[in-house]
């Protein structure tokens, strides 16, 4: 495989998994009920806008680099840990979920990060603008278990 399908696949798996968070997290932010969870459900439907806005960006750079988007039935789906629990007030599954979900992004983005050095800095660039944003994202809902 060259370099440039590499970066695509990894985009890819990354865009993936971007969709499914937000999917996850649109329906955490929905489901979740009891007397603490309006703080997290609204920190939820924020990061369903952030989901979003990192899934279109993704989707754009695969396009610009000649990859095509994937549709939904191409779509691998694993974050078992981030769905929504039979016990709808359980807040605190919902928060660890959103902490493993933040994790894999990190990692996935860290891993671009790496297979772009030296070639491609524009992908570079953008992941590491998602990175951060990732970061921020589990800070935040770390803050929510103290």
């Amino acid at each position: 495989m060259d370099k440039t399908n590499e970066i695509i696949s990894e985009l890819k798996r990354s865009y993936a998994a971007e969709l499914e968070t937000l999917q996850n997290h649109l329906a955490n932010s929905i489901d979740l009920d009891g007397a603490q969870p309006a703080g997290i459900q609204q920190s939820l439907e924020a990061s369903v806008a952030l989901r979003l806005n990192h899934a279109r960006r993704l989707a754009q750079r695969i396009s610009v680099m000649g990859g095509r988007v994937p549709g939904s039935l191409e779509l691998p789906r694993n974050q078992d840990f981030l769905q929504p629990a039979l016990d709808r007030e359980d807040a605190y599954a919902v928060i660890h979920g959103v902490i493993r979900a933040s994790e894999a992004a990190i990692a996935q983005y860290e891993r671009i990060i790496t297979v772009t050095e030296g070639m491609d800095y524009v992908t570079q660039d953008l992941v590491i603008d998602l990175l951060s944003e990732e970061r921020e994202q589990r800070r935040l809902f770390s803050a929510l278990l103290r």
